[in-house]
């Protein structure tokens, strides 16, 4: 599964990530949380907005999006993310905004924002307090090999990988 949450004290949901991005959710008064492993492929398929139509299902009444937040992990960065023309597709047949979170390289392929697609997408969902990784490349898990596990960057080199754990828990 891309995500996990949960109402109950105690419990940790947890999400496995080396370059993908884990996102945390939770609402202002900490009654739920929710961990989401979103990498291109979840995020585009819809794993923010499935997790609020769950959310909003479970609400006795209407529930505001602006009483969430949410909190961005390390990821591959937009400097080192790069992807082919059917990424950037998947993405744009949501909603053309998302071009601006791709920059073009030569051959067809593109730079992807990671990111800053999340941002999009939590903010299509009304989500605007969102905290944690603005693609800087302190947040790069390719870039950060003293930091962080990448995926992507033991297929280059003769590195093994780890995975990381992003966590969110009620008391």
């Amino acid at each position: 599964a891309d995500a996990c949450g949960s109402e109950a004290p105690g419990v940790a949901c947890t999400v496995l990530v080396a370059d993908c991005l884990p996102i945390l959710l939770t609402d202002n008064g900490g009654s739920r949380v929710a961990a989401l492993h979103a990498g291109w492929r979840g995020l585009a398929a819809g794993v923010i907005e499935r997790t609020l139509e769950h959310w909003r299902a479970l609400e006795t009444n209407a529930g505001d999006a602006s009483s969430l937040m949410a909190w961005l992990g390390p990821c591959i960065g937009p400097q080192a993310f790069e992807v082919g023309p059917e990424v950037r597709a998947a993405f744009m047949a949501v909603d053309v905004r998302a071009d601006a979170s791709f920059r073009p390289l030569e051959g067809g392929k593109y730079l992807a924002d990671l990111p800053q697609l999340a941002r999009q997408r939590l903010a299509s969902q009304g989500v605007v307090r969102i905290h944690g990784n603005d693609g800087s490349r302190q947040w790069c898990t390719m870039a950060g090999a003293e930091r962080f596990f990448s995926h992507r960057r033991s297929q280059r080199s003769e590195e093994a990988t780890g995975r990381m754990a992003a966590c969110i828990w009620r008391e």
